[in-house]
């Protein structure tokens, strides 16, 4: 068998319909729609329409809450740090804040209130982190490495407070 023998199996490919085409093809003049109204035209929006009846998205309660002033913080875990540190993206000697995170890309592209460190991985050497949250185990294992945790204080109290 070669390549120019090959062939799709009997009814694989399936000729499309043609709609419109005049009253012998079957399906002319209004193309298996029926007649007229909403449904026979072109980008019919009746999703959840029930025909007048309450739709069941009306019907069934409303569930939960949803927090409009959430802060939500970047997590960057301490293996991260030690990684950026042994290939020079970030300096052991000056405080690592928020910023130098963002720019060594530890921080993705989002709208984030802050940084906070988490204690995933291990840090080997004596850092200063000035950030906004770390968890427990990120504190203690920056003071286990020497190192230490400053939190600074939300954005919304520093812009309130001025």
């Amino acid at each position: 068998m070669n390549l120019n023998e090959l062939r799709d199996n009997d009814g694989a490919r399936y000729r499309k319909k043609r709609l419109g085409r005049g009253i012998g093809s079957g399906k002319g003049k209004t193309s298996g729609k029926g007649v007229k109204g909403q449904k026979a035209r072109e980008g019919v929006s009746l999703n959840g329409f029930e025909g007048g009846q309450l739709p069941i998205y009306r019907r069934l309660p409303k569930r939960g809450f949803k927090n409009i002033f959430r802060k939500v913080y970047a997590p960057v875990n301490l293996g991260a740090v030690e990684k950026a540190l042994a290939d020079g993206k970030l300096d052991a000697g000056a405080a690592v804040t928020e910023e130098l995170l963002k720019k060594a890309g530890l921080v993705g592209t989002g709208k984030y209130a802050g940084v906070r460190i988490l204690g995933e991985g291990e840090l080997t050497r004596a850092v200063t982190f000035e950030v906004s949250g770390a968890s427990a185990s990120a504190v203690a294992a920056v003071e286990k490495a020497g190192g230490s945790v400053k939190i600074l204080a939300p954005k919304a109290a520093e812009a309130s407070a001025s």
